[in-house]
């Protein structure tokens, strides 16, 4: 998490240090990654680095749930969009991934995370420090989740249901980057797995 030095920066040169990250981290992976080229190409003291970051994990991980902050708010305005069906929110927000990895910083960025991934990456996309903001999405993913037609008998079931498809989506975003799919092969592989979900979990009307 940044210091507060940093959130007291204008958005201006807050971005101006992130978008110099996401060149570096993009260059190589984050163990292969130097504070050096950082504050050379954000134009920066290498004594303000340590006074906004505790070092490149920090800003590292910054990064990477930031991204996951947004992709949760996508989540959860999609999952809105489709009247509460799960599985195809999951297919709507995979093929928006998709499409941000497309921009070429983008695409290199999440290629030599997901790659390289270790349990700290993995913790990343999934765990939530701030418990209370955690608790409240929770609560309002369950409420807007329609499972009427799904073969789920209480909120506990819901919520394993929910991490067995992570894993799947995961596993999929890392077969992506791995095989060199196209857009197309890598949405039409995640479908064909994300409908077989549905026809086990999917009651018959």
């Amino acid at each position: 998490m940044p210091k507060q030095t940093f959130f007291n920066l204008p958005a201006e040169k807050q971005d101006n240090l992130l978008n110099a990250a996401k060149k570096e981290f993009s260059r190589v992976p984050l163990h292969e990654a130097v504070i050096s080229n950082i504050i050379k190409s954000a134009k920066i003291p290498r004594g303000s680095f340590y006074q906004y970051f505790e070092d490149l994990e920090d800003l590292f991980f910054y990064i990477l749930e930031e991204y996951v902050k947004r992709n949760n708010e996508r989540f959860t305005l999609q999952l809105k969009l489709n009247n509460g069906d799960l599985l195809d929110t999951f297919i709507s927000v995979f093929q928006s991934m998709l499409h941000d990895f497309q921009s070429e910083e983008h695409r290199i960025f999440f290629k030599n995370a997901f790659l390289n991934m270790n349990h700290k990456v993995g913790k990343a996309f999934t765990n939530h420090t701030d418990l209370e903001n955690f608790m409240a999405r929770r609560s309002e993913l369950l409420e807007l989740v329609d499972t009427k037609k799904m073969a789920i008998e209480n909120e506990r079931e819901l919520l394993h249901l929910m991490n067995i498809i992570k894993a799947v989506t995961f596993q999929n975003i890392v077969q992506s980057f791995a095989m060199q799919l196209t857009p197309d092969e890598a949405l039409k592989r995640y479908t064909l797995e994300i409908n077989m979900l549905k026809r086990g979990l999917y009651q018959n009307d």
